[in-house]
This record gives C-alpha cells, structure tokens and sequence, in this order.
C-alpha cells in the first residue's frame, strides 16, 4: 500500500510548500529493495537531506524529476526524487524525517520481516507462489501471490496463469505488477511480483496448480532454448457459512479484515429548515471484500423527516492486505416539521475473519434540528445596530409555499404508510421467497452454464452467462457474449470468441463444450473491463536486460 504523508510548512500568511514522502511499500522482507518517493511542489536547486537513512538502510539507485505544468495561465513547478532502499534489519523501521530546503517531513513506519525464499541450489531463474491463509471462509478474500526471481536476462518471457480446480472461486488482480530487486543467497535477483484476490464461491477446497514462467535465458553471451520454470501448488480449505448468532439474526453474509461505516452531510444537521432537503452520505469501507457484496444500509426512518434513498455508489482500492470494498449510500433527508428528531444507529453487522467472530460497524445515533417552515434567520436591516456578541436577529415571516410544501409532504408520507398497509395485510397472497446475495446467485448462473455447455445447449450457456455478467457489472452489462469476452481472461475468453463466431457464422456450429465448462471453473476478471478489447489479463513479464 501506498503511503502518503503531507507536510503543511506555511510560509509566512500566505504561501505554502508540501513536502510528500511516499514509498511503494510499507511492508518488505530483509533482502528486498523498495523505492522511497520525496515530492516538493517548487522547482528548488537543493537536493533532499539523505543521510540519516544510512543508519537503518542501504541506499540504491537516485531518479531526479521536474515538472512544470500550465493550468490557465498559472505554472506550476514540482521536483520528484526517486530512491531505492533495502533495510539493514528487520523489525519495525522508521523513515526519519527528510529535509529539503530546511523544511522536514514527518517520519514514516516500515515493517521489515525475515527472508521468506532461498534460491533452489545456484538458479539463476525460479519462480515461486504463496498464499496469505491455506483456511477461510466462503466468499472471504485469499491473496495469492506470484513471484519471479531472475539473476540473469532473458528473453521472450512469458508467465502462464495457474489453474484453479475444485470450489468454484472468482478471482481479481490486487494492484499493478511491482519490481524491485532482492539479495538471495549473496546473489542479486530482480523480481517481478504479482498479486491476485480470490473469493471462492463455496465450501470445499481451491485446488491451485504451479505457476509456470517460460524464457530463453541469456548467458556468457549466448541465449539459450526455451526453458520451463515452476512454482509449487497451493491448496486452500475453504469453510461454509457459520451459523448467525441469535442477537445477529437476519445479518447478511460479510467476511472481511476490517469494516468500517461514516458519514457526511452537505449542511451541517443541527439547523435544518423544514422543507429543505439536505443530503447524508454513509460510507461503507470492507477490507478483504468486494464492493458488490457489501449489503445495502437501509435508509433511518424518524418521525419528522422523510427519507428518500438514492443509488449507491461502488468504488475499491488496493491495499497491502488486499481489496477494500466501498459502498457509499446517498439519502435526501427532508424535514417535515419544526424541532428536533432523532434518527436512529447505524449498524452493519459482519464476520472477522482473522478472529473468527461477528463484530458490529455502527454510526451512533445523530440529532438533527429542524427549523419550523414559518421561521427563518434574517441579517439585521441596514441602519440598526448589530445585536451583541451571544444574541440573534429572529424574524417571523409567513412563508405559505414551505408550508404547502409540507403539507404535501405529510400527505405523500400518510399516503406511504396507507401503501404499506395494504400491501401487509394479511389475507394477502403469498410472499415470493427473499432474494439471495449476489454471490449466491452468480455462483448458481455459473452452475446452470457449466450445465448446458455440457449438454450442448447454447442458447441455455449464452443466457446463463449473460445474466451472471449482468450482476457483475449491473452498470454496465455486456450485451453480448462476444463483448464479454472482451471482460474475462483466457482460456475462457478464447472459448466465447468462438461460440460467438459459430452462432453467426455459415455453417454448422462449432464449439467445444467440454472446454468451455473446464473454462468457466476458472478465470479472472480483466482489469479495467469494458472499457480494452484486450482478452489478457496479465501482460508479459518485461525482459532484464
């Protein structure tokens, strides 16, 4: 993760210089190297102040960058240093302050752990795989991790994804490919690392076979043939849903490292004025969760205002411990009558998967002031002299449009409540069964299209995936099964390309159903999907040279 620290210097009344310390990341094994970032927004001739990272440090390689830009008709200036460190210890390390121009950043903390690998005898090349957990739970994050070590260039270098057999598991890239060098045995290795999220889809085991890593190896000046590199397998257990507590009943399924909820309003609620509506933002932060399968918050009802939800939001970032999942809802909050309401906490309940129990994320209760819709705050008129200090100016004014506003309000919120009695009755027809979280139903669409590509049946396998697509990517649903394989990684990709050819090209159709359930078992989403027509999800590693 990728960590940002900003130094306010204020210079004089009103200037301001920013100081940012930043390091690609905070969390690195003894003998690998890392890359420190310090950013001044001015273009100084001074270089920054280094020398206390020699106690604790090696320091690499230097990048210097300027930059100007030109942003209506105001220039902007910036220097980046770039450096490349490897610790001298492990241990919790701190990054002291750095000085540029005589004005410092503040310190920043970087854990350094022990040496995981050893080199397999003398190799010049290997490749090696982990997982951050052999246990979890179904639906709960796995980070899975690819690393290739080369002490040596090579050549036409290619990096074969794993196959992933058993439970079913939808997998996601967690962040770009990272580059740095490590110390191994004595011997220097430049190491390209790649970090994938799985979440499987049920109970059972994720079966992960070898990574491979293809090149011709350049040695003594001769390139050598294609030579095959492998990781070892990983297996991972994955657990079934545990029971709900009673005090829990009802909860959705959440597993995650970390949850979190706030909130931000556009007006500040402790002086609303009736009929006026102000907009409440709650947030929703699950680390080790997708943004799909955080549940929906459902709006605080009280009497005096109405609530009116609007669609949420769904965002995520990557992390050093994987995926955080955001969810923002939205609801205009309009008060009805004058005086002070209040609305109800906030809860989400959810699974901590580190220690095994159910917590609870909670926004507390919060009072908001509602101003009657016949009263509003007026300035002083023009000649009178200004109230003292602690005393108000409150004047009475007929407003007859808030209160037709209101009126109708209260009438649209009586005639809600006379809906919702309708509709519960009891004499009513049955209730059709609750609807099931997304995961549940992708993982049963994936089921029914493994089904008919097995029996041959396209029109069945089209609808199937087409319909999963469309829980995956509700805003933007692929129309086609030719455009959702420009959303998903090979051989799967592959496997759609040509079901979609053989549905509208001349002749008999030709497509292997066999291959396309072998497929659906497991692939990956693109990064960025919808939006490249490449079916690759990882591209080639880049030679060393």
């Amino acid at each position: 993760m990728v960590r940002r620290l900003l130094v306010l210097l204020l210079f004089g009344a009103t200037a301001q210089a920013d100081v940012v310390v930043t390091v690609d990341r905070d969390r690195v094994e003894l003998n690998e190297s890392f890359t420190l970032e310090i950013a001044v927004d001015s273009n100084t001739t001074s270089d920054p102040d280094i020398s206390a990272l020699e106690a604790d440090f090696f320091i690499g390689q230097r990048r210097d960058l300027s930059n100007t830009t030109i942003v209506n008709g105001q220039i902007k200036r910036s220097r980046t240093w770039s450096y490349n460190l490897m610790a001298k210890r492990a241990g919790d390390l701190t990054i002291p302050p750095i000085s540029v121009d005589g004005e410092q950043s503040v310190p920043l903390s970087i854990r350094v752990s022990e040496p995981t690998y050893e080199p397999p005898g003398e190799a010049d090349v290997f490749i090696t795989t982990e997982v951050d957990t052999t246990e979890t739970y179904v639906q709960a994050q796995v980070l899975y991790r690819i690393k290739v070590y080369r002490a040596v260039a090579t050549r036409q270098p290619t990096l074969r994804e794993p196959v992933f057999t058993g439970a079913e598991v939808l997998i996601e890239v967690a962040g770009d490919e990272r580059n740095y060098e490590s110390i191994l045995g004595g011997k220097a290795y430049a190491v390209n690392e790649r970090v994938y999220a799985l979440f499987p889809q049920e109970s059972g085991q994720v079966e992960i076979s070898p990574a491979r890593f293809e090149a011709r190896v350049l040695r003594d000046g001769r390139i050598t043939g294609r030579k095959v590199f492998t990781s070892e397998s990983q297996v991972v257990d994955v657990k079934p849903i545990p029971p709900v507590p009673p005090e829990f009943q009802g909860a959705a399924w959440l597993p995650a490292r970390d949850v979190t909820l706030s909130e931000q309003w556009s007006e500040d609620p402790g002086q609303l004025a009736a009929g006026e509506p102000v907009t409440r933002n709650v947030t929703v932060s699950a680390l080790g969760q997708l943004e799909t399968q955080i549940p929906v918050i459902e709006p605080p009802n009280a009497a005096g205002v109405n609530v009116y939800p609007d669609q949420p939001e769904l965002n995520r970032r990557t992390e050093t411990d994987g995926i955080r999942g955001i969810r923002q809802e939205q609801y205009a909050i309009i008060g009805v009558t004058g005086g002070d309401v209040r609305l109800p906490a906030l809860e989400l309940p959810w699974y901590n998967v580190e220690t095994n129990e159910w917590q609870v994320a909670r926004l507390p209760e919060r009072d908001v002031g509602i101003l009657p819709p016949d009263v509003v705050v007026a300035p002083p008129a023009e000649g009178t002299e200004t109230p003292e200090a602690g005393s108000s100016a409150v004047v009475t004014v007929q407003s007859p449009f808030w209160r037709r506003t209101a009126e109708l309000l209260g009438a649209l919120w009586l005639l809600t409540l006379i809906a919702w009695w309708w509709s519960s009755r009891p004499n009513r027809e049955e209730r059709e069964p609750p609807e099931l979280p997304v995961y549940k139903q992708q993982a049963r669409l994936l089921k029914q299209a493994r089904k008919a590509a097995l029996g041959g049946d396209a029109s069945g396998l089209k609808a199937a995936m087409l319909e999963w697509a469309a829980l995956q990517w509700p805003d933007r649903p692929p129309r086609s099964i030719g455009a959702l394989a420009g959303r998903v990684s090979s051989p799967l990709a592959d496997e759609l390309k040509l079901l979609s050819r053989s549905s509208y090209g001349p002749g008999e159709p030709q497509w292997d159903g066999q291959a396309i359930a072998k497929a659906i078992r497991s692939f990956s989403l693109l990064p960025e999907a919808g939006k490249q027509s490449s079916a690759e999800t990882l591209p080639p590693l880049m030679p060393q040279t």
